[in-house]
């Protein structure tokens, strides 16, 4: 059970966090990343003002939507996770933005089951960890330009993960370069990619993150810390 006063202080200060780095007007969005949370711990989080949710694993996902049916208009839905091709069809058309678009397979996937725009992020791994999932930076205008030819998929944006525990200096570098790409490829303005955000940033780094440019964070653990 969530303890409502710790949970609210923690939401304030998010709140203030993301708010010092809104530009022009507009905050982040903050997305709450719920993995391994209740569903009432969810309605928690809307009652204190949250809408945005992410989550990693289909099933779970798919559960949630379910509990949560009586609220489905006060929540934007975001697929975080490493996404396979079969589950695509289960829940494609029920998100509002899926963060981890990393392969051509995938794209056809996507573009093959979605009956609308689906706003996507392609994943970009910058820090290029072996295991980590993501384009290279390397191939990152030509993995976008191939996706003109998918109709319902909609490029809105460049996701990364950082590496856990890194030093705050590999994390600007990491989170500037990515600011770097997002810039380069709105700047081609193709118009199946606007690229205009950048989500980057969990619970341990978001504030480096906006500091650099994110215009998404996605925060799990410093919402319910004590």
């Amino acid at each position: 059970m969530i303890n409502e006063q710790i949970l609210k202080k923690n939401i304030q200060n998010i709140q203030e966090n993301v708010a010092s780095h809104s530009h022009a007007g507009q905050a982040p969005t903050v997305v709450a990343v719920t993995k391994g949370r209740t569903a009432e711990d969810m309605r928690s989080l809307v009652d204190q003002g949250l809408q945005h949710f992410g989550e990693n694993r289909p099933q779970e996902l798919l559960r949630k939507m379910d509990e949560l049916s009586d609220i489905k208009d006060q929540i934007d839905w975001h697929y975080i996770g490493r996404l396979q091709r079969r589950p695509v069809k289960d829940f494609i058309n029920k998100i509002d933005y899926l963060h981890s678009l990393d392969r051509d397979r995938l794209a056809q996937e996507v573009n093959k089951r979605a009956d609308r725009l689906i706003k996507c992020f392609v994943q970009v791994n910058v820090s290029q960890e072996e295991q980590k999932a993501g384009v290279s930076p390397e191939e990152l205008d030509r993995f976008i330009q191939n996706l003109a030819q998918y109709e319902n998929i909609q490029v809105v944006g460049l996701m990364t993960m950082a590496p856990y525990g890194a030093e705050e200096s590999e994390l600007r570098t990491l989170f500037q370069t990515m600011k770097q790409l997002q810039v380069e490829i709105a700047g081609k303005q193709y118009s199946h990619a606007p690229c205009q955000e950048l989500s980057m940033g969990m619970s341990q780094d978001y504030v480096i993150a906006l500091e650099e440019g994110a215009t998404f964070v996605r925060i799990g653990s410093a919402f319910f810390q004590e």
